[in-house]
């Protein structure tokens, strides 16, 4: 016992120690949630018939842009390590994951999408699964612990060729991506037009998640020979019907080294300003997914009960119609038996089995029948006989198919279905409230919010 208890508190010593941000925790628990084996979400909705996915515990960043655009640099600058290789020659061939973890490790291909399995469909891919990678880094600097990068190859225009598609996986990426970078190298790389048709396709689905920033600014010159070449570049994006809107930015960042001042305004910051803005958007979200699904599961929990319950008063009027019928279709061959068998009878042996008045009740009601069957001539009785048989079968037929009932709940399964209702109702939409009252939090006072 002693051995688990101290497990349990060395797992949680992040979060004690405050390592653990107030983000990373509201992802991470509302991704526990959904996940929970015994009560998650997941295992909830799927009892009845709703098919939920668990939402991230971390947001995923694609950076992409011409071969030496500086993409490598940037991840290496945000984590404060030397993750990735950098220089002027191609050093990313493939697509590379950078996230955060509890060790440094370098996984391939194979671990990768055991890592990722929401990236698995890239085996779709001919010859993608041997150019992906993982590395994981301790990095706790900035926002690292809350975001995936994804470092995509150089871009470039001619014969260059590559192991893949490169064209379709960025296309794809860009679908499960929460923010893609797009950096424009100024050193005579920056209108590739490989660049340009990905950008302008990604644009057409993806445009809100699209961001432009002019990188290695420091390289490009003078004041003036930047501006020469931000205009270039806004030329020729607004070339492209797409991408010709209002409210097109596109700040100047480089990678700041002391050793190399310089006097060109860096706006590298900004990026780190969207990244958070990303994260937070992120949290909103899943909060607001979560209140939804838990209203989705509510609906259908209870739609369930309901049509049970619809289910179960339609099978008691299918086994009330069926007795109805059964009890009819006995009564005609045996009231029949009963004429045949009385009339054969004398009045003495009718008066000693039912007595004087049960004789004459008896005589009461059957004599119309019997005046009607001895007008009949034999032939008629035997056709009217035979008439009242089939009469008999076809009402037990009747009855027979009337019995047929739908499958119902049984009190066990009810109970469970409503333990789950009371859960979603009370114990996760409780939970998501307060975790929507502690990310408030961190942006306004006790006394703001109408708690």
């Amino acid at each position: 016992m002693s051995g688990k208890i101290k497990s349990r508190s060395a797992a949680n010593a992040d979060s004690i120690t405050g390592g653990v941000s107030c983000d990373e925790r509201i992802l991470r628990d509302c991704h526990q949630l959904y996940t929970d084996p015994d009560s998650g979400l997941i295992s909830v909705a799927e009892s009845v018939g709703v098919t939920l996915l668990p939402p991230r515990k971390k947001i995923t960043v694609l950076l992409m842009g011409n071969h030496s655009a500086g993409k490598s640099s940037f991840i290496n600058w945000y984590v404060e390590e030397h993750i990735q290789r950098t220089g002027v020659a191609i050093e990313t061939q493939g697509f590379s994951f950078v996230t955060s973890g509890r060790k440094r490790e370098s996984l391939t291909g194979n671990a990768t999408l055991h890592l990722y399995p929401h990236f698995k469909p890239l085996q779709q891919f001919k010859g993608v699964s041997e150019y992906l990678s993982t590395e994981i880094c301790t990095s706790r600097q900035k926002r690292f612990s809350l975001v995936t990068f994804v470092d995509s190859p150089g871009l470039v225009d001619g014969d260059m060729k590559y192991p893949f598609d490169v064209d379709e996986v960025i296309l794809w990426l860009g679908d499960l991506c929460d923010l893609i970078l797009v950096f424009f190298d100024p050193m005579g790389q920056a209108l590739c037009k490989r660049t340009l048709n990905i950008v302008e396709s990604l644009n057409e689905k993806h445009g809100d998640r699209l961001r432009f920033y002019l990188s290695k600014a420091d390289e490009a010159g003078g004041e003036s020979d930047r501006q020469r070449v931000m205009m270039q570049i806004v030329q020729e994006l607004c070339k492209r019907p797409g991408l010709n809107k209002c409210g097109f930015d596109m700040p100047t960042i480089y990678i700041p080294n002391p050793n190399k001042p310089s006097r060109c305004v860096n706006q590298i910051e900004e990026v780190c300003r969207t990244v958070e803005k990303t994260i937070n958007q992120t949290v909103q979200n899943t909060l607001n997914s979560l209140e939804k699904d838990c209203e989705i599961i509510s609906e259908a929990i209870a739609d369930t009960l309901i049509n049970d319950r619809q289910t179960s008063v339609g099978n008691r009027r299918a086994r009330c119609k069926s007795c109805f019928l059964t009890l009819l279709g006995f009564t005609v061959p045996m009231a029949l038996m009963a004429l045949l068998v009385l009339g054969a009878l004398s009045k003495e042996l009718l008066e000693m089995a039912l007595g004087h008045e049960g004789t004459e009740t008896l005589s009461l009601y059957l004599s119309p029948v019997a005046k009607v069957f001895d007008s009949l001539s034999v032939e008629q009785q035997f056709y009217g006989c035979g008439l009242l048989v089939l009469l008999s079968f076809l009402l037990l037929i009747i009855a027979r198919f009337s019995f047929r009932t739908q499958p119902t709940l049984s009190g066990k399964q009810k109970r469970q279905l409503q333990e789950k209702l009371e859960y979603v109702q009370e114990v996760v939409k409780t939970k998501k409230k307060k975790l929507y009252e502690e990310y408030l939090r961190q942006s306004v006072s006790d006394q703001d919010m109408d708690l």
